[in-house]
Protein backbone atom coordinates (compact mmCIF):
# COMPACT_ATOMS: atom_id res chain seq x y z
CA UNK A 1 0.00 0.00 0.00
CA UNK A 2 3.16 2.62 0.66
CA UNK A 3 4.21 1.82 -2.63
CA UNK A 4 1.33 2.82 -4.42
CA UNK A 5 0.90 5.78 -2.47
CA UNK A 6 4.44 6.61 -3.29
CA UNK A 7 4.37 6.56 -6.83
CA UNK A 8 0.97 8.71 -6.93
CA UNK A 9 2.93 11.45 -4.89
CA UNK A 10 5.56 11.06 -7.22
CA UNK A 11 2.99 11.31 -10.19
CA UNK A 12 1.33 14.24 -8.44
CA UNK A 13 4.80 16.35 -7.75
CA UNK A 14 6.57 16.03 -11.01
CA UNK A 15 3.90 17.70 -13.17
CA UNK A 16 4.08 20.62 -10.32
CA UNK A 17 7.87 20.56 -10.61
CA UNK A 18 8.07 21.18 -14.54
CA UNK A 19 5.47 23.51 -14.54
CA UNK A 20 7.39 25.51 -12.06
CA UNK A 21 10.50 25.00 -14.29
CA UNK A 22 8.86 25.77 -17.40
CA UNK A 23 8.09 29.60 -15.39
CA UNK A 24 11.84 29.93 -14.02
CA UNK A 25 13.05 29.50 -17.50
CA UNK A 26 10.29 31.91 -18.87
CA UNK A 27 10.96 34.14 -16.26
CA UNK A 28 14.84 34.36 -16.56
CA UNK A 29 14.47 33.43 -19.98
CA UNK A 30 17.86 33.59 -22.26
CA UNK A 31 18.33 37.37 -22.68
CA UNK A 32 18.45 38.30 -18.91
CA UNK A 33 20.96 34.90 -18.54
CA UNK A 34 23.02 36.61 -20.97
CA UNK A 35 23.19 39.85 -20.08
CA UNK A 36 23.92 38.81 -16.45
CA UNK A 37 27.02 36.98 -18.23
CA UNK A 38 28.31 39.68 -20.01
CA UNK A 39 28.16 42.62 -17.03
CA UNK A 40 29.67 39.66 -14.99
CA UNK A 41 32.43 38.55 -16.80
CA UNK A 42 33.35 41.97 -18.20
CA UNK A 43 33.46 43.69 -14.55
CA UNK A 44 36.24 40.70 -13.30
CA UNK A 45 38.60 41.70 -16.65
CA UNK A 46 37.13 45.47 -16.44
CA UNK A 47 38.53 46.17 -13.09
CA UNK A 48 41.53 43.81 -13.05
CA UNK A 49 42.15 46.44 -16.34
CA UNK A 50 42.01 49.59 -14.21
CA UNK A 51 44.21 48.15 -11.57
CA UNK A 52 47.02 48.23 -14.28
CA UNK A 53 46.52 52.54 -15.78
CA UNK A 54 46.78 55.72 -14.15
CA UNK A 55 44.37 57.92 -15.80
CA UNK A 56 42.36 56.65 -19.15
CA UNK A 57 44.96 54.58 -20.65
CA UNK A 58 48.71 55.72 -18.63
CA UNK A 59 50.33 52.02 -17.91
CA UNK A 60 51.75 52.03 -13.98
CA UNK A 61 55.05 51.51 -13.75
CA UNK A 62 54.20 48.30 -11.41
CA UNK A 63 52.34 46.51 -14.40
CA UNK A 64 55.40 46.83 -16.14
CA UNK A 65 57.12 45.23 -13.05
CA UNK A 66 54.65 42.52 -12.79
CA UNK A 67 54.70 41.44 -16.02
CA UNK A 68 58.61 41.16 -15.89
CA UNK A 69 58.48 38.88 -12.59
CA UNK A 70 54.86 37.37 -11.45
CA UNK A 71 53.43 37.33 -14.71
CA UNK A 72 56.38 36.37 -17.41
CA UNK A 73 55.14 34.87 -20.39
CA UNK A 74 57.11 32.87 -22.63
CA UNK A 75 57.94 34.27 -25.91
CA UNK A 76 56.24 37.70 -25.31
CA UNK A 77 58.31 40.69 -24.32
CA UNK A 78 56.92 41.55 -20.61
CA UNK A 79 56.45 45.57 -21.88
CA UNK A 80 54.43 44.04 -24.94
CA UNK A 81 52.38 41.86 -22.77
CA UNK A 82 52.01 44.50 -20.11
CA UNK A 83 50.28 46.61 -22.69
CA UNK A 84 48.33 43.63 -24.90
CA UNK A 85 47.06 42.98 -21.80
CA UNK A 86 45.78 46.32 -20.22
CA UNK A 87 44.26 47.18 -23.27
CA UNK A 88 42.23 43.64 -23.95
CA UNK A 89 41.31 43.89 -20.37
CA UNK A 90 39.59 47.31 -21.35
CA UNK A 91 38.31 46.89 -24.71
CA UNK A 92 36.64 43.49 -24.29
CA UNK A 93 34.72 44.02 -21.78
CA UNK A 94 33.60 47.40 -22.74
CA UNK A 95 32.11 45.24 -26.28
CA UNK A 96 30.94 42.64 -23.71
CA UNK A 97 28.59 45.35 -21.80
CA UNK A 98 27.54 46.44 -25.36
CA UNK A 99 26.80 43.36 -26.30
CA UNK A 100 28.93 44.01 -29.50
CA UNK A 101 31.22 41.09 -31.43
CA UNK A 102 30.25 39.38 -27.95
CA UNK A 103 31.45 35.83 -29.13
CA UNK A 104 34.97 37.36 -30.92
CA UNK A 105 34.99 39.54 -27.42
CA UNK A 106 34.34 36.55 -25.21
CA UNK A 107 36.92 34.03 -27.41
CA UNK A 108 39.70 36.57 -26.62
CA UNK A 109 38.91 36.36 -22.67
CA UNK A 110 38.70 33.12 -22.56
CA UNK A 111 42.42 33.32 -24.72
CA UNK A 112 43.14 35.25 -22.20
CA UNK A 113 42.25 33.05 -19.22
CA UNK A 114 43.76 30.15 -20.73
CA UNK A 115 46.94 31.74 -20.85
CA UNK A 116 46.46 32.95 -16.58
CA UNK A 117 45.74 29.46 -15.97
CA UNK A 118 48.49 27.80 -17.90
CA UNK A 119 51.53 30.31 -17.57
CA UNK A 120 50.35 32.52 -14.46
CA UNK A 121 48.29 31.51 -11.58
CA UNK A 122 47.91 27.51 -12.20
CA UNK A 123 46.24 26.93 -9.01
CA UNK A 124 43.58 29.23 -9.15
CA UNK A 125 41.69 27.08 -11.43
CA UNK A 126 38.48 26.80 -9.77
CA UNK A 127 38.31 30.82 -10.20
CA UNK A 128 39.13 30.72 -14.28
CA UNK A 129 37.03 27.18 -14.93
CA UNK A 130 34.52 30.39 -13.62
CA UNK A 131 35.53 32.92 -15.59
CA UNK A 132 35.11 29.86 -18.50
CA UNK A 133 31.96 29.11 -17.70
CA UNK A 134 30.42 32.31 -18.13
CA UNK A 135 32.42 32.97 -21.42
CA UNK A 136 31.75 29.70 -22.84
CA UNK A 137 27.81 30.43 -22.63
CA UNK A 138 28.35 33.70 -24.64
CA UNK A 139 30.62 32.30 -27.39
CA UNK A 140 28.16 29.33 -27.69
CA UNK A 141 24.69 31.68 -27.32
CA UNK A 142 25.98 35.10 -28.30
CA UNK A 143 25.27 38.09 -26.87
CA UNK A 144 21.71 37.51 -26.67
CA UNK A 145 18.45 39.35 -27.42
CA UNK A 146 19.75 42.32 -25.43
CA UNK A 147 22.63 43.68 -27.16
CA UNK A 148 24.18 45.01 -30.03
CA UNK A 149 24.97 42.33 -31.70
CA UNK A 150 21.40 41.48 -31.89
CA UNK A 151 20.11 44.59 -33.11
CA UNK A 152 22.27 44.91 -35.85
CA UNK A 153 21.76 41.48 -36.68
CA UNK A 154 25.39 40.21 -36.03
CA UNK A 155 25.85 36.67 -35.58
Amino acid sequence: MATTHSNTAERGLRPHWNRLAERLQRLIGDPLLCLMARVGIASVFFLSGRTKVEGLLTITPSTYELFQSEYALPLVPPHLAAHLATYAEHLFPILLVLGLCTRLSALALLAMTTVIEVFVYPDAWPTHLTWAGLLLLLIARGGGAWSLDRALRLR
